[in-house]
């Protein structure tokens, strides 16, 4: 692959009329397995095309589909809950006779309160849910405390693991619990997540003097078990940008299961790539296949054409500016916080990259001098992770060096 570069704050000035020959001349040394294409978003003009029409595979450019799907199914302000219910019921002196049942909907940063603070912010916790139900009355439970996970299906891992757990995941559940991690260190992974969250849940009331009879294990709530306490999500808007920013793979996987289990069924890789793929068609990003969130399996593909498409479509709809606000910063955060730290694309240009074995890719958006929006997408296929950002970040300071 060729690295003919020249360096960043060499890059001059143009007219849009020579940003072709410039992405041209880039692209060269991308191979033929790569394809580009850049479109003016404010005149609706076709800048660069270059083997754009091909399927590539898309890495964590995926994220790009699973994000918008999610913004727009859930709203910018959506919220995933995690609920205790029971059937049981409560007498006058607090004792609850029977079960309590901790039921998770996907939320990926239901936790502890030390653990979500400290990696996301906030997000719901054991001990809000403890000192609701202390504060609904709850002094003693013969029965026990079950972790629900029902509302996704048991597999851990999306399909490029073989649905098993994946270190680039970490164990998928509907009842996750400070990610899937045996410690707060982050040293080994939880055998049976959702009993892991019930005993969790079951330290957390032990701490406020509510006493459980029986040992915490995971289990299905009966259906006309009642809520008795709920937290909530940060908002979709806050969790795409988890996301999106540092490329985080468990936030998109249980995202793209959580779309599943909105719609009304369960929570499955397969039905949540479906209503992605759906979603992106309807509005002209049709992709090639969708077959997880995170872009770690090599089925994910869509054409550079299609993710502009998408792109430029997302830019009409409500969710638009929590969906920009996701993308990493040129220079600045995320993913490309070391790249193009210098020259026009710094802090003019937002982007997705992604990377797998033998794939590089950068899609977004970039503010040209001119002061004129591009849309873009660079996917590059059997190429050398180093050389082909090499080549992206050389096309993106073109791109926003036009006046």
């Amino acid at each position: 692959m060729s690295l003919a570069l020249v360096p960043a704050a060499d890059a001059a000035a143009q007219s849009e009329g020579a940003l072709p020959g410039k992405l041209r001349s880039a692209m060269r040394g991308a191979g033929a397995s790569s394809g580009a294409y850049v479109r003016n978003a404010d005149t609706g003009k076709a800048v660069f095309r270059f083997r754009h029409i091909r399927p590539r595979i898309l890495a964590s450019n995926t994220k790009l589909f699973t994000t918008s799907a999610a913004l727009a199914r859930f709203g910018v302000k959506g919220r995933l809950a995690t609920e205790v219910r029971s059937s049981a019921l409560l007498e006058p002196d607090g004792t609850l006779r029977g079960d309590l049942y901790l039921v998770g909907s996907g939320d990926p940063t239901f936790g502890s309160r030390r653990f979500a603070r400290r990696a996301y912010g906030s997000g719901g916790t054991v001990e809000e849910l403890a000192e609701l139900l202390e504060k609904a009355g709850i002094a003693r439970v013969t029965g026990r405390v079950f972790g629900d996970e029902s509302r996704f299906d048991s597999r851990r891992g999306g399909p490029e693991s073989g649905f098993r757990i994946s270190p680039y995941v970490g164990p998928l559940s509907g009842l996750a619990y400070n990610r899937g991690l045996a410690s707060e260190s982050g040293r080994g992974y939880q055998a049976n997540p959702p009993a892991f969250a019930a005993a969790r849940l079951d330290s957390a009331l032990a701490r406020r003097d509510i006493s459980v009879r029986g040992a915490p294990r995971s289990g299905r709530a009966p259906a006309d078990a009642r809520v008795l306490a709920t937290v909530q999500s940060p908002t979709m808007a806050r969790l795409a940008a988890i996301t999106n920013k540092p490329s985080d793979n468990f936030f998109a996987e249980m995202m793209l299961k959580a779309l599943a289990a909105q719609a009304g069924g369960r929570g499955t890789t397969a039905a949540g790539a479906r209503l992605t793929a759906r979603f992106a068609r309807r509005i002209g990003g049709r992709p090639s296949r969708l077959a997880d969130g995170s872009g770690l399996s090599r089925a994910n593909r869509a054409s550079p054409f299609r993710v502009v498409k998408l792109l430029l479509a997302m830019r009409k709809r409500d969710e638009f500016d929590p969906f920009f606000a996701s993308l990493s910063i040129a220079g600045r955060d995320g993913t490309l916080r070391p790249r193009m730290r210098s020259g026009p694309a710094r802090n003019r240009c937002r982007g997705k990259t992604g990377t797998i074995s033998g794939v590089s890719a950068l899609s977004g958006y970039c503010r040209a001098r001119s002061g004129e929006t591009y849309a873009f997408s660079i996917l590059m296929n059997n190429a050398n992770p180093f050389g082909a950002r090499a080549i992206q970040d050389r096309m993106v300071q073109a791109i926003a060096a036009v006046r």
